[in-house]
């Protein structure tokens, strides 16, 4: 019998326990492990990347909006994120499935929906609350620049969370063990990909979307 491996990563213990009962009873064959950030998330995954499906929320220690998202996205492109929130704003919801998220379940919602929505990822599909329309909302500008930062490996999206710090390249340099040269390297590419001319306006199109926070500390090369 295959048994379905899931990561639920949240900070909130009460909150983990009791969706991991909820998804053991869903399904009769998951395996879910917890994780309370986006560190040892990413040790997990690294560990072992057999998992059907990682259930993320948007606020954790080492995440902050959809930073932790896109750079997971780019670090494990074949294992499935569902985004789990409190917040049920149709942008929001929207936005991360635009940055590569199969789904989107409120905390709001109730056992059968969330068995509903995680059987539907698990399948291949992409799975939103009934009411999000996902063809509506962006302007033009907004979609392009959300586009271009799926564009960013994960040592990109990492210097570009420190510089949103106020971090200098040597003190990037430094914190990740890495030359100033390498640093500098991955700026001006990250320059290119957003289609900006300087690092504050790298970082006020970062704050734009919401794409803020350090994703999990890792080795730059």
């Amino acid at each position: 019998m295959h048994i379905t491996k899931i990561i639920l990563a949240d900070d909130h213990p009460l909150f983990r326990e009791a969706l991991r009962r909820a998804l053991e009873t869903i399904l009769q064959d998951a395996s879910v492990e917890e994780c309370s950030g986006l560190d040892t998330l990413q040790d997990s995954l690294t560990r072992s990347r057999d998992v059907d499906l990682v259930l993320l929320d948007l606020t954790m220690p080492g995440v902050q909006g959809f930073s932790g998202l896109i750079y997971l996205r780019a670090q494990f492109p074949e294992i499935p994120i569902v985004i789990v929130s409190a917040t049920e704003d149709a942008v929001v919801i929207r936005r991360a499935v635009e940055f590569g998220a199969s789904g989107f379940i409120p905390k709001s919602l109730d056992l059968d929906g969330i068995g509903n929505a995680v059987r539907t990822v698990l399948s291949g599909d992409i799975w939103v609350p009934p009411d999000v329309d996902l063809e509506g909302g962006e302007d033009k500008e907004t979609a392009d620049l959300i586009r271009n930062f799926g564009r960013l490996t994960p040592q990109q999206m990492r210097v570009l969370m420190m510089l949103s710090e106020g971090l200098l390249n040597k003190q990037i340099a430094y914190e990740l063990g890495v030359s100033e040269a390498t640093i500098k390297a991955h700026v001006s590419a990250i320059l290119q990909k957003l289609g900006v001319d300087s690092r504050t306006q790298a970082v006020i199109a970062a704050s734009r979307i919401g794409a803020t926070g350090r994703p999990a500390a890792a080795r730059i090369e």
